[in-house]
């Protein structure tokens, strides 16, 4: 039995909506998604009408594409911020897909806790130098400004800002009541260090990666791995003893469509 790990699937995309599909039995094993399904509702029915027959449990979190105010379909009004998380959160529920808003699962076998976060962005992760007020503009200038400034919409939250906050407590709630000593698998959409972080290609997308709030999330919670996605650049690294997974698939240019979907599983446990 394996806990296996995979995020941005991008289903927006044919390419890789036919590759999920390809996407055999596997079993007894669990899959975690980290986010960025697809930017419809549609996108995540999709995914999880299959990923639940393949899996014996499925958990989710939301990336920033799954909330973005992206219309189901031509002349309907698009969920919006807190109204979208809902909606996403209750079709994952309908899959009986574990959600950020559950009950953490204990992994069959194991005294591992899996906490499934959604914490957005608070723009923290910029140079001291630059000020919140200045960010889109620092980051404007090498043309790295993140598409959610047009499609995320924190309604009613007064910005992006606010709702990270508020998930930061709310989680952070949450957190505090693991037994202690807990072993923890700690799984968000964004990174949680901002030294994880290596995007060459729009070295000022930063301030979209996460918050400076979670740097030492996976000592404070004896996390044995911490699971992410968002930057499309695929890679193990370990710091303080945990084991941090990027696992994005990415867009069909951003991996070989002929290997298959399959290839891109991370395996998160057992260690191997």
């Amino acid at each position: 039995m394996k806990l296996w790990a995979i995020s941005d699937l991008h289903l927006a995309s044919d390419a890789n909506r036919q590759a999920l599909l390809q996407m055999p039995n596997h079993g007894d094993d669990w899959l975690i998604i980290a986010g960025d399904i697809g930017e419809k509702l549609e996108h995540l029915q999709f995914a999880l009408a299959h990923l639940t027959k393949m899996f014996a449990k499925v958990i989710w979190v939301p990336g920033n594409h799954d909330l973005w105010a992206v219309p189901e379909h031509q002349g309907a009004q698009p969920l919006v911020g807190q109204a979208k998380y809902n909606a996403l959160v209750a079709c994952a529920r309908s899959f009986n897909v574990l959600t950020p808003e559950d009950d953490y699962a204990i992994f069959p076998g194991t005294n591992i806790v899996l906490v499934p976060l959604f914490l957005l962005y608070d723009y923290s992760l910029r140079p001291a130098y630059v000020t919140l007020a200045k960010v889109i503009d620092w980051a404007r200038a090498e043309r790295s400004v993140c598409a959610d400034e047009t499609f995320l919409d924190p309604t009613p939250h007064a910005s992006r800002v606010e709702w990270c906050a508020n998930r930061l407590a709310y989680s952070l709630t949450r957190l505090k009541k693991l037994i202690p000593g807990s072993q923890t698998v700690l799984i968000n959409h964004w990174p949680l260090r901002n030294d994880l972080i290596n995007i060459p290609r729009i070295p000022r997308f930063t301030p979209w990666c996460g918050t400076v709030e979670t740097e030492d999330w996976h000592q404070q919670f004896n996390a044995k791995v911490v699971v992410s996605g968002h930057l499309h650049t695929r890679r193990t690294d370990w710091r303080n003893g945990t084991r941090f997974e990027e696992v994005s698939l990415g867009y069909p240019r951003q991996w070989d469509t002929d290997r298959g979907m399959t290839l891109y599983l991370r395996q998160i446990w057992p260690e191997v």
